[in-house]
């Protein structure tokens, strides 16, 4: 995700890993038959294109990253950043959420590549690097809207979602829900709303943060360690706030049942989805998928995959500004709900269009035809230029 500085280059790692996609490729040449169409996914198994062809497997295969890809100023720092491109390359179609992760890898092909081509074929293009080439796509991944819209709209959710509501009368509920993960940006927004309770004394008693912490990785120090510092920084901002009959943070570390999940959508008038860098970030989909009453506000970090879709009417910010973040929490409160349900009907249609069925569909398409469907995404850094240019 960028953080290089997070990073721990150490040997021993990367002979694991090879170790790792050697016994996946190893498993999918003894389970397939050569007319089978194999598509892999994620980081962890980037070399196993590769390691099929050293067992003299003959397979169509192809892979589908849910994370960013850095560009070359970060990538580029890996010790092992040819092997894993040579492997990359072996598979026929690599697909990536954003035309940002496309284009970041294909810079990165380009800096290490002595004889590098780029061909530009309708939504997908063409690479070519020495003796290997690859196609490369944008496929930004989402949901099943239909699901979460008709769970939303079930009695078991109305009546979770209206206890939320007594508990709440007077209050507009602002929803974050997240894994316990540094790129999740969970501290910046905890003290962007102590910003917004500062710099705004009308928010105070009308407002309050609904943050569940998803675990992940509690057997690893630094997540620990991160988990005691979201969990300091609660304690301070509600001690420093906190009213008889009104608390700013409601702190739940565990993991939710879907009902529970859905009728928190359904209840938050706000969702505040600020990673610090996400490859899509699919909470900002599912709140608004079950916001079937279309009164929410969605406010986005620019760095979430998400924005290249939904830039138009969520609220974007950027999540190291906790100024600006805490200005649009503001604004979010304030927003006519005429506003409110033209920006929401607008996101939900954009999402009920390019759902998962799309996103599935557009890569086969891409895998078997040699085109993709084309999303209309616009590139953030593009939609930036034009708003907040010098």
């Amino acid at each position: 995700h960028g953080f290089h500085t997070r990073c721990n280059f150490e040997p021993a790692y990367w002979d694991k890993y090879k170790k790792v996609n050697r016994v996946f490729a190893r498993n999918l040449l003894e389970e397939t038959a050569e007319d089978d169409y194999i598509w892999v996914h994620d980081y962890h198994l980037m070399c196993v294109a590769q390691e099929l062809k050293q067992f003299g497997g003959q397979r169509r295969i192809g892979f589908f990253l849910h994370i960013p890809f850095p560009g070359p100023e970060t990538f580029l720092r890996l010790p092992w950043r040819r092997q894993i491109l040579s492997a990359l390359l072996d598979f026929e179609l690599v697909g990536f959420q954003t035309h940002e992760d496309m284009e970041n890898f294909v810079a990165c092909l380009k800096s290490l590549c002595a004889e590098f081509h780029r061909d530009n074929s309708d939504s997908l293009i063409t690479v070519t690097c020495g003796a290997k080439t690859v196609k490369a796509g944008c496929f930004p991944i989402s949901i099943d809207f239909d699901e979460f819209s008709d769970q939303a709209a079930t009695k078991e959710v109305s009546k979770r979602t209206a206890k939320l509501n007594l508990l709440h009368p007077d209050q507009q509920i602002i929803l974050g829900v997240d894994r316990l993960d540094y790129t999740k940006g969970i501290p910046e927004r905890l003290e962007a709303l102590r910003c917004a309770l500062n710099r705004f004394p009308d928010l105070r008693g009308k407002i309050a943060l609904l943050q569940v912490l998803v675990p992940s990785r509690e057997e690893v120090q630094e997540y620990q360690e991160l988990k005691k510092h979201i969990e300091r920084l609660v304690g301070q901002i509600n001690g420093q706030f906190t009213e008889p009959g009104w608390i700013p943070i409601h702190y739940l570390y565990r993991s939710l049942a879907k009902e529970e999940l859905v009728s928190f959508y359904l209840a938050s008038e706000m969702a505040l989805i600020t990673p610090l860098w996400d490859g899509m970030n699919l909470v900002a989909k599912e709140f608004c998928a079950c916001n079937y009453r279309e009164n929410g506000v969605l406010i986005l970090s620019e760095f979430a995959g998400a924005a290249s879709q939904l830039h138009q009417d969520a609220i974007l910010v950027n999540p190291y500004d906790v100024i600006g973040v805490a200005e649009a929490i503001r604004r979010g409160f304030y927003m006519h709900m005429s506003e409110r349900k033209t920006r929401m009907k607008r996101l939900r249609e954009q999402i009920k269009t390019y759902d998962i069925h799309f996103w599935l569909n557009s890569f086969l398409e891409a895998a078997f035809e040699g085109r993709a469907k084309i999303c209309p995404y616009e590139g953030i850094g593009t939609y930036l230029s034009k708003i907040d240019h010098l």
